[in-house]
């Protein structure tokens, strides 16, 4: 039985975590090979100013806003996913969603030469879900259903082979290579402003559908049978979570790149601040917390190999394969 206590708890949890959030944003306008202070940073955000604003105002307002925003969109994908699997180790980079998605967006430029970002941006999607299909229907193949062990082999088979394929692609077209080849390492840097237009409205349509579906996921947390009982149309609900978390992850890479762990991290921290919430409170919180993730990740890249940058990938490691290790050595079979 869900806690209404546990809810109270996630309401008071997420004004703390908005204000974590806005907290780790205004860090980011500051922080980064050189530190601006607020006077620097008042006037690029107004668009006037020295070199120093203009840094600020066209490097780092982009990148903390792009990074809040896939930070949130992964969250929420993550979140989505283990739901419907009840498989607490679902995430879209290591399940190969996003490796899909990637060799979608090369396939795309390389093959048919599109390199609009709306183009990218629906071969990102498309990618995205047939990465899914294919990692729930070859882990369903022994029999075993969505088993999280055979899931997770899927989606580490499938993000092996779509990355050498993708490998290849590049290798064939070197111009490719070299626009795509800092895009595929994932990361927030260098990105245009605009891609918030698609990013913003996606975030916004994911949380109104994580809200939609939240109390069918609720039933979901029984088994199968029992959320049938309640009135759930498991396999609809099912087909919409996933649908939605594949598109969450496809907006990602169309943004920012294939972009690893947060999916998994930002979830599990929701679940332990929050405990046996709703998922309508934790959709909540999920997204605060995965948005404050990534621009704190996006700041340490900055400053721990200064004065270079280090891949954001490498940074949201650090905190997800401990996450990873601790789920592994308390079992996945409980459902998230």
């Amino acid at each position: 039985m869900i806690s209404s206590r546990a809810d109270a708890s996630a309401s008071r949890l997420a004004p703390v975590l908005a204000v974590a959030l806005v907290a780790a944003m205004v860090a980011s306008l500051h922080l980064g090979l050189r530190l601006y202070g607020p006077g620097t940073v008042w006037s690029g955000l107004r668009g006037a100013g020295d070199t120093d604003a203009l840094i600020v105002s066209t490097l780092r307002v982009p990148r903390t806003l792009i990074g809040a925003c896939c930070g949130g969109l992964l969250g929420l994908s993550g979140l989505l996913m283990q739901a419907a699997t009840r498989n607490p180790l679902a995430e879209p980079g290591l399940l190969g969603i996003n490796a899909g998605a990637a060799l979608a967006v090369v396939s795309a430029l390389v093959l048919f030469g599109v390199a609009a970002p709306g183009g990218m941006a629906l071969a990102a999607f498309a990618g995205a879900m047939l990465a899914m299909v294919l990692v729930f229907g070859l882990s369903s193949l022994g029999g075993t259903g969505m088993n999280p062990v055979s899931v997770l082999l899927a989606g580490v088979t499938l993000a092996a082979m779509t990355s050498a394929v993708t490998q290849v692609l590049l290798l064939t077209d070197e111009a490719a290579m070299e626009s795509l080849l800092f895009w595929l390492s994932g990361g927030f840097a260098d990105r245009d402003i605009g891609l918030l237009w698609l990013g913003a409205p996606m975030l916004v349509a994911g949380l109104g559908g994580a809200l939609w579906l939240a109390s069918a996921l609720d039933a979901l947390r029984a088994d199968d049978d029992s959320a049938a009982a309640l009135g759930v149309e498991v396999l609809r609900t099912r087909v919409l979570a996933l649908g939605l978390a594949g598109l969450l992850a496809g907006t990602v890479v169309a943004l920012a790149g294939p972009v690893i762990f947060l999916g998994l991290v930002a979830p599990h921290i929701a679940r332990r601040l929050a405990g046996r919430s709703t998922h309508a409170a934790l959709a909540v919180l999920t997204m605060l917390i995965g948005a404050t993730l990534a621009v704190l990740a996006d700041i340490l890249a900055r400053l721990i190999v200064a004065p270079g940058e280090a891949p954001i990938g490498t940074v949201l490691a650090l905190a997800g394969v401990p996450v990873l290790i601790a789920v592994l050595r308390r079992g996945t079979g409980a459902a998230p």
